[in-house]
């Protein structure tokens, strides 16, 4: 049965009498949360947080969904007011000056804010603001759930790696700037945000060393803005480069880090952090270790609740949590010798679970389906398989799925003689020149 809606109290503030007048013109429109988000390209947790005002939204923003909602400029109007009252808040807070990072701070750890980033060498840049708005904020969450989205659609060696670096060059750019101190937390934690999105991508074109430092930049900047859901994010990308690099031991330090507070994160980020664990353990060929971390995976997962997580971490839906933890079975099953039916069962869920917007996602976990099958099971299932994985992988660029379909080439070879297996290798080899 649906929970009734959370009571809004409009007396706190200016930010909160708008969020509730949102939610008042969405219910008078006769509009779900997802609804009004598709309209402006937002999630509905990300509406419903809006109206609760836990999240932020600039003018920009504002007017947008006064027009998605027909009404008629009266939340353009209100916003005015919210302007005024944060410009006021801002005054008080920062009496003397905008506050300016100080010489070491976050803002020049790990060398990002020295020079150009790399491949912006000789290109001309845009210089971004001397003072920080709002609305430069909401770009930088924009920019980076585009990435996110272009990311998981095409693999992180496509147009997204032409285009990363002039957006962090800009964003970088705004910690450098004046702020006022009440928009400091979401500052840092939108550009932590873009920064992790460009390490995960980073980390998938096999460029180790730009992930790590973007990677590591994301967590100071969500350790400045005191984001745990930030954090947990950074930590979880990095433990999953270091076991991919074939260092599962510091891959464990980062997952076990990640769950230092476990109470302030969300059961989806427990279970991904879980699930990093479980991988670890794998390629460790702890066992024992790799099955608990599973099964506490799936115990924190199955209290998640809807509406409870940062928008970016919509991606983690069963199905993700299926090939998350069949990832881990499938390291159990090759290299400890495990039944291979639990990797199996997970996978084949994740791969009929993914959405046309998780391409690679599809990809990784069908190729480690099929590879599977190829090694333990019936070589025309793994066949049938295989072929379904090569249409995603086919769709991408990504050196992850690269590596994983020559992964399921050498599988094959155990039956070089079967004419279906030499075309399968054949056209795995069509698909990584490509």
């Amino acid at each position: 049965m649906p929970q009734k809606p959370k009571p809004l109290d409009d007396t706190k503030s200016a930010r909160a009498w708008w969020g509730k007048e949102l939610r008042n013109w969405r219910n008078a429109r006769g509009l779900s949360s997802k609804r009004l988000g598709a309209k402006v390209h937002l999630s509905g947790t990300m509406i419903e947080r809006i109206e609760k005002d836990e999240r932020l939204c600039g003018a920009e923003l504002a007017g947008r969904l006064d027009d998605a909602l027909e009404a008629g400029g009266a939340l353009r109007r209100l916003w005015r007011l919210v302007e005024k009252e944060a410009a006021g808040q801002c005054a008080d807070a920062d009496s003397s000056a905008p506050v300016r990072p100080q010489a070491g701070s976050v803002a020049r750890d790990d060398g990002l804010l020295d020079g150009s980033p790399p491949g912006l060498a000789g290109l001309e840049q845009a210089a971004p603001p001397t003072v920080v708005r709002p609305e430069d904020i909401a770009q930088v969450l924009a920019a980076a759930a585009t990435i996110a989205e272009w990311d998981n659609l095409y693999g992180g060696g496509g147009i997204v790696r032409s285009s990363l670096y002039g957006q962090l060059s800009w964003a970088r750019g705004l910690l450098a700037a004046e702020y006022p101190s009440c928009l400091e937390a979401d500052l840092f934690a939108a550009v932590g945000r873009l920064s992790i999105v460009m390490g995960a991508s980073a980390f998938d074109a096999y460029e180790h060393e730009d992930a790590t430092r973007l990677l590591r930049f994301g967590r100071l900047c969500a350790e400045r803005a005191d984001d745990w859901h930030l954090r947990a994010a950074a930590l979880n990308w990095l433990a999953r480069q270091s076991i991919w690099c074939g260092t599962p031991d510091d891959g464990l330090t980062h997952a076990e880090n990640g769950l230092v507070r476990a109470d302030r994160l969300t059961p989806r980020e427990q279970a991904m952090l879980h699930n990093a664990r479980a991988r670890a353990w794998a390629r460790m060929g702890r066992t024992g270790e790799a099955l608990a971390a599973i099964g506490r995976s799936d115990e924190v997962f199955g209290l998640a609740q809807e509406g409870e997580d940062a928008v970016w971490m919509s991606y983690y839906d069963h199905a993700q949590h299926h090939g998350d933890t069949g990832h881990a079975a499938f390291d159990l099953a090759l290299l400890s010798g495990q039944s291979p039916a639990v990797a199996s069962a997970r996978l084949t869920k994740a791969m009929d679970g993914y959405t046309d917007a998780y391409v690679r996602s599809r990809a990784l976990s069908g190729t480690k389906l099929a590879t599977l099958i190829m090694a333990t099971g019936d070589p025309e299932e793994a066949l049938t398989v295989a072929h379904r994985a090569l249409d995603a992988v086919g769709r991408l660029r990504s050196n992850r799925a690269v590596e994983d379909v020559m992964t399921l080439s050498r599988e094959c070879g155990r039956y070089a003689d079967d004419a279906e297996v030499i075309a399968l290798r054949e056209r795995i080899v069509s698909a990584v020149r490509l």
